[in-house]
């Protein structure tokens, strides 16, 4: 099948991840001029505001935990759920001991009990690798769809950011699975955020390329399956997230 392969490699992967410890939450003020209606503060943000987020995702997503594990702080204190072959249709299923659930502090658990235990407030999801060569472009978005819902039944302070699934590299595409359809199902993806009053950040704007492959100096195996960071691409991703999180 389309997703067998980035099931088996991504598996592989996830035997590296491991959690990040708790945090809290940092509040911040904003000053209203009584002239002017409040409006959410822009420009760049400190990397403290990702202290009470969570990021929920794939083999993609581990190479950023992986990164920020390295490099402490650069996304402050954040967490992560990461399992190599996860997806938003899988993460529905029910966990057990072959599931491919993420852990949390070396528990095995779904996706929404595991942002319950991280206390997070802030989730930011990044799935889609794993479903859209499976479900197809419609299915997958209403997959994510439920797992959010889910999410937000057992965390329903946690405020949601779908984050666009990125780019292929060239050569790497597959009949369903592809940088076309993939940017469908970030439209949809883009679309169920606005429907549900979700935050939407466009990480794969800044991975592609002209033609919307990845850029390659941002890709770690072009012999591979040409869809992992490299360091460069993941400090792209952490530059984007700090100086775009107020207009997400």
């Amino acid at each position: 099948s389309e997703s067998s392969q980035i099931t088996s490699t991504s598996q592989q992967e996830d035997s590296q991840a491991s959690e990040s410890s708790e945090s809290s939450p940092e509040s911040s003020e904003s000053n209203a001029d009584s002239s002017e209606p409040s409006e959410p503060t822009s420009g760049p943000v400190e990397t403290s505001f990702y202290d009470d987020a969570v990021f929920i995702g794939d083999s993609v997503s581990l190479r950023l935990d992986m990164y920020c594990q390295a490099h402490q702080g650069a996304l402050g204190k954040a967490q992560f759920l990461t399992a190599g072959s996860l997806g938003s249709g899988n993460a529905l299923e029910k966990v057990t001991s072959d599931s491919v659930h993420p852990y949390y502090q070396g528990e095995h658990m779904s996706v929404e009990d595991g942002v319950t235990a991280s206390g997070a407030k802030k989730v930011f999801i990044m799935l889609g690798m794993n479903d859209v060569g499976l479900y197809g472009v419609e299915d997958s978005v209403k997959n994510m769809e439920t797992l959010t819902e889910r999410i937000l039944e057992k965390n329903p302070d946690a405020e949601i950011y779908l984050q666009s699934m990125t780019p292929m590299l060239t050569g790497h595409e597959r009949k369903v699975l592809n940088n076309e359809n993939l940017d469908k199902y970030n439209a949809g993806l883009k679309e169920l955020a606005k429907e549900k009053g979700y935050h939407f950040a466009d990480v794969a704007s800044v991975m592609k390329q002209e033609d919307g492959s990845l850029k390659p100096e941002y890709c770690s195996d072009p012999e591979g399956m040409g869809i992992h960071f490299t360091d460069a691409g993941a400090e792209a991703w952490i530059d984007y997230l700090l100086q775009n999180a107020n207009s997400f």
